[in-house]
C-alpha cells in the first residue's frame, strides 16, 4: 500500500480542520469572548471543549475514527448553538460561528459519501 492511498480524502481533511477550529472557538468563546456567569472560566471552558476533545486527540494520532467522533460532537454543538441563538439573542455572532463550524464538520466529514451517492460517474441510471 502506497503512502498516497493512506491519506484521507479532501472532505476528511476539511473535517479535521473544522474539529480543531471548533476546539479553538469554544475555548476562546467561554474563556475570553463571553465568559460564563454561572461557572468559573476553567470549568466552563472544560465543559465546552469536552465533546470535541476526543475527536481532536484521535485526529492528532491520525485515527480514521476522528471524523466520526467529530461529527457526533458537532451534532451536540449544533443543538447548543441553536439553543443559544434562541435564548440569548444579544450574543448572536458567537453561537452563529459555532453553528457554522458544526455544519462544516458534519458536511465535510460526510462529503466523500455524499459525492459518491449524488455525483456518480458513468451513471447506470440507478439511484
Amino acid at each position: 500500500m502506497s503512502a498516497v492511498s493512506k491519506r484521507p480524502g479532501l472532505g476528511k481533511r476539511y473535517a479535521i480542520l473544522g474539529i480543531f477550529a471548533m476546539l479553538v472557538w469554544m475555548a476562546a468563546w467561554l474563556s475570553w469572548l463571553s465568559p460564563s456567569e454561572i461557572f468559573p472560566k476553567p470549568v466552563a471552558t472544560g465543559l465546552a471543549i469536552a465533546p470535541i476533545l476526543p475527536a481532536a486527540l484521535l485526529a492528532l494520532f491520525r485515527r480514521p475514527s476522528a471524523v466520526f467522533w467529530g461529527g457526533v460532537a458537532a451534532l451536540l454543538y449544533f443543538c447548543h448553538a441553536v439553543s443559544e441563538l434562541w435564548t440569548v439573542p444579544e450574543i448572536w455572532p458567537m453561537p452563529l460561528v459555532e453553528l457554522l463550524l458544526a455544519l462544516w464538520i458534519i458536511f465535510a466529514g460526510n462529503w466523500d459519501g455524499l459525492e459518491a451517492k449524488l455525483f456518480k460517474r458513468g451513471g447506470t441510471g440507478n439511484a
